[in-house]
């Protein structure tokens, strides 16, 4: 097996993105890999840290794509006309890479920064996108949590077969962010509230 010319890290999460979006995020090895590369397994070691290394950067790497693709679907908009643009940004990228999709689910280790960072930089634009409501931090911080619940357990499910029943799956999900929107406007609202008995005491 002669080895391959230019190979470097790009290279290799473009080959793993496309083993895990064909065949499943857990079938990527340093095997199958090296094979679909046509080199031999310890040459990845050169870029790589093992099978978990590369995890790390698969992780990495579809968190910066996510990250991409919500940013370019928020900009220009804001309120709910950026969230119901990001809601279809975040199902696609689960549509269009199911495997690499699923890496950007994983933890990041205590110790690993760059992971951190990676994540807040996608909580950071939602707090952003989310301004428009003039939610305090900890009712935003539960928006998100719930923004993430809702398009995570739709693209799941959808990409496990989940959806039988002979309906549009385009419009389910307007429907669902429509709940998320009638949510954060009741979150709104009740905030106000709040904040008008505390004047008036």
């Amino acid at each position: 097996m002669s080895p391959r010319i230019g190979l470097d890290l790009p290279a290799i999460l473009q080959a793993a993105t496309e083993i895990a979006d064909r065949e499943g995020y857990k079938e990527v090895s340093l095997a199958s890999l090296a094979q679909k590369l046509k080199v031999r397994s310890p040459s990845l070691y050169n870029h790589v840290h093992g099978l978990t290394g590369l995890r790390r950067e698969m992780t990495l790497h579809g968190i910066e794509l996510l990250t991409a693709d919500l940013t370019h679907a928020a900009v220009g908009r804001s309120g709910e006309e950026a969230i119901r643009a990001m809601s279809l940004a975040y199902v696609t990228f689960a549509r269009r890479h199911p495997g690499l999709y699923e890496a950007t689910l994983q933890a990041p280790a205590e110790d690993d920064t760059e992971h951190r960072q990676a994540s807040e930089r996608i909580l950071a634009l939602l707090l952003r996108v989310l301004e428009a409501y003039q939610l305090r931090e900890d009712k935003a911080l539960h928006a998100i949590r719930c923004f993430r619940s809702l398009l995570h357990g739709f693209a799941s499910l959808e990409q496990q077969g989940g959806f039988g029943l002979p309906l549009d799956l385009d419009d389910t999900l307007q429907h669902l962010i429509d709940t998320f929107l009638a949510g954060v406007s009741k979150l709104q609202a009740e905030q106000r509230q709040s904040s008008g008995k505390d004047g008036g005491a």
